[in-house]
This record gives C-alpha cells, structure tokens and sequence, in this order.
C-alpha cells in the first residue's frame, strides 16, 4: 500500500488554490430547476471543463443530453491492463430563496469564525469537484489507472443523464465510481456510505366538488376536497409514526450506529419533540421506509377565503429500503391511495418517479481498498454508514457495469453541512483529507487489481 506521508504534505500545500477554485464556484448560482436562468448552469459547466483543465486533464468536454444540461466528461487513459475509476460529483445546486433566511448571502461564500465555508453549493456538491481536482493534481501525469469523469448538470432536479448513461454504456463502463456527493456523520469521523435508500415519488388529486362554494351555506354536508386529502395522508402513518402501508418492505440496520447526538444538530428538531417511528435510530433513517408530503395545491393563508376547495393535489415521496424493488414499492404507495377514498371521493394518483435503492458488496477489492484509504487519511476506525438520501443514477451505472464496486464519500457531513437548506457549509479540513483518501484510494486499487 501507498504511504501517505507525503501525500498528506502535498494536499495540504494544495488547499490555498482548492479553495480559491472553490470560492469562485460557489459564486456562480447554477440553479438548474425549471424557471430559473440557465445561463449561470452554462457557465457553470464551462467552468468545470475549465477546472480539469487546470488540474492537467486533457480532452475533457461537455456532452450534451438530451433534454437536460450538458455534463462534464473525460476519459483519461492511465497503463494498459490497470483497473478504470469513474469520479462523478454535480455541478448544479439548490436554489437559495429569500425565504429560508440565510445569514451570509448564499453565493457570496463566506468563511466564519468556526472555520466552515458558507455558500449554497459549498458542500453539495462543488466540495465533490474540488476533492476530484486535488486528486488529480496530486496524481499528475503519471496516473496508476484509467481515470473517467462524469460531472452532471441537474442531479438536484428533474435529471436526464441516467438515460443518457444508459444509451451511451461504453462511455461509462468503469471497475470502480467514486461519487463524492455524501459524507460521514462528523468531520473527522470517516465514514463510507455502503447503503442508500431508494426515492419513489406520485402525486394523489382529491375532488369532491365541481367547484367552489361558501363555506358557511354549505359546509357541514358538502366535503371539501382539504379535509378530504388530510384523512387519506393520516392513514400513511400508524400511532407511533412508521409508514403504514401494505407491501412496502422493512429491514434493519447493520452497520455503525447513527450518532443521535449528530442527528439531533442535523435535522434541526426541536427541544422536547419526539422521534418518529419505532426501533433503533439507525433503522428508522437507513433501513425503513419513510413517507412525506412533499407540497399541496393550497391557497396560502394570507389568500384564504371563506370557501370549500373542489380539488386539492399533494406530491408525496416515499424513502425505500435497500434491497426493495422500487416500481412495486411505488405501486404499493399509489394502491395505498387509490383505496382511500373519504365521503365516496374522487381519488386520482399518477406516478412521478422511481429511484432504486442501493447497498454495496462489501468484499469488493475496491471496497476494501477504500477502506483503508479512508483510515489512513483520518488515522480513525471507518463508520459503514446508511444515507437516507438517493442518487438515482448509482441504478443506471450498476446497469452499465454490474460488477463495479460503488463508493460513496465526500465532504457533506451530517452534523454541520446543512445542505438543501439555509447556511450550507463545509469544512476544508474534510476537503483535505478526502482529497487524501481519494489519492490513496486510487494508488492502492492500482496495486491490488493492476496488471
């Protein structure tokens, strides 16, 4: 194996010009949701072709999908008979609104006084990029393997590349895909996430008139479509808060304990509310099912009236347990639906998406070779952890190539990094030892399956 001596002195003399790269990332907004200026998600790509540019990589180019955003794409060729790694990371973020009440301007980044750098996207995922651009900067010209990079342009909404993978296999077939787009719980605690759970998502419409009427001569008789919708969404859930519905699978969890204390700072809950759900906390996150309502079609308070609503519509998501087979858990949601139907009414569902769940092969070479490379580069114990999060392209890449080994990593811990959410930050010294545990990771897998 690699000693990491002086790979440890080159990471830490390349920071000043990582986070430098990273600074001006974060300052381009490339929201790639519907509705927003795409421009700043052009640019954004460039950028990125750029970035490689700089960290040495020949041929790197954009790829147009269709129907979506370019993704960033190149093939870096390393000795002959060597194993090949994908790196993948997403250049589009989350947009920023005004609503969630960030302190520091979202893509003005920040660095305060804890150290943390603030800026929407600084961690999920520019944190990704940056950690590949120090991998291959420290790597050089004299790389042990065959490099592929995949960068996408929408993963955080409606994403076109998982088709696009799949109808171009030769482009993406790999031994290994990194995607640094997770993290461990805690900066400082490495951790490798062998277990994501899946995302199904339908939309359920309720009608019970044929139009608004005034709530004062006619409610009390005439249901409204609101109240409606409110008993069909409380039979997802029992007493205790676990999702309730026919044919949608259990499982437990059997790796690293979820940290409590990291998942209280995390999900932001409040002094003296409860936990949903029953078992351990691990379990609950990582190896169950969970339902939320994403939105309704509602008339916000400000503009209520003193009416009955005919039709309401809620988008709902559905978290699926690895190992589940996500169009049956899909379609055991939208049975759930269909079969509520309060006062006789009108109960329409229709499919949003279907995201599969994933867990690793832990006796992978590449697996184990990751392993070591992580604890090397945090001197710590490795945490085999679970994500309740979903990257619905892994599915697609396993189809590409089924007997690669994925790994999921990166510098988006779960106490601190907020992402999604107002104040989105990360911390470079989790930058730096990921970039660390990269580097190693590919030297070893180089020694251990090379020719």
């Amino acid at each position: 194996m690699t000693d990491s001596t002086d790979l440890k002195d080159s990471a830490a003399g390349l920071m000043p010009d990582v986070l430098q790269r990273l600074d001006a990332l974060v300052r381009i907004p490339s929201i790639a949701f519907p509705g927003f200026d795409p421009a700043p998600v052009h640019d954004m790509g460039a950028a990125v072709v750029d970035l490689f540019e700089a960290a040495g990589v020949v041929g790197v180019k954009l790829l147009d999908v269709p129907d979506g955003y370019p993704c960033v794409y190149a093939d870096i060729p390393g000795p002959e008979g060597s194993p090949t790694v994908l790196l993948y990371a997403h250049y589009d973020v989350q947009p920023a609104p005004e609503s969630q009440n960030w302190s520091s301007e979202p893509f003005e980044p920040v660095t305060k006084d804890d150290g943390r750098i603030y800026g929407r996207g600084a961690a999920d995922d520019k944190s990704g990029l940056v950690i590949h651009y120090g991998t291959l900067k420290i790597l050089g010209a004299d790389r042990p393997c065959n490099l592929k990079i995949l960068v996408e342009g929408e993963e955080e909404t409606i994403s076109h590349l998982e088709a696009f993978v799949e109808a171009n296999p030769d482009l993406f077939k790999a031994d290994a895909y990194v995607i640094a787009d997770i993290g461990p719980q805690r900066v400082g605690r490495p951790g490798l996430t062998t277990a994501l759970r899946g995302d199904v998502a339908c939309t359920v419409t309720v009608r019970t008139l044929a139009n608004p009427v005034h709530s004062g001569m006619f409610g009390g008789a005439a249901p409204d479509a609101l109240t409606a919708m409110i008993r069909i969404l409380d039979t997802l859930h029992d007493e205790n808060g676990d999702t309730a519905i026919a044919g949608v699978d259990s499982s437990q969890w059997d790796g690293a304990d979820m940290d409590e204390a990291v998942y209280r700072e995390g999900s932001a809950i409040l002094p003296g509310v409860d936990f949903l759900g029953t078992g351990s906390l691990s379990d609950r996150i990582w190896a169950k099912p969970s339902v939320t309502v994403l939105g309704m079609d509602l008339p916000n308070v400000a503009e209520a009236s003193n009416v009955l609503l005919p039709e309401v519509t809620a988008k709902l998501s559905m978290r699926i347990v690895p190992g589940a087979d996500g169009d049956a858990q899909l379609e055991a949601l939208m049975a759930h639906l269909r079969a509520q139907r309060p006062w006789n009414c009108e109960v329409d569902v229709a499919k949003v998406k279907v995201g599969h769940a994933f867990a690793v092969d832990a006796s992978h070479p590449a697996i184990v070779a990751a392993e070591a490379a992580l604890e090397e580069a945090y001197g710590a114990p490795v945490e085999n952890i679970g994500s309740g999060a979903s990257i619905p392209l892994v599915a697609s890449l396993k189809k590409v190539s089924p007997d690669a080994a994925i790994l999921l990593w990166g510098a988006e811990d779960t106490a601190q990094s907020r992402i999604h959410a107002s104040d989105e930050s990360v911390d470079p010294a989790e930058i730096e030892r990921m970039i660390v545990a990269q580097t190693l990771f590919i030297r070893n897998l180089a020694e251990a399956v090379g020719h």
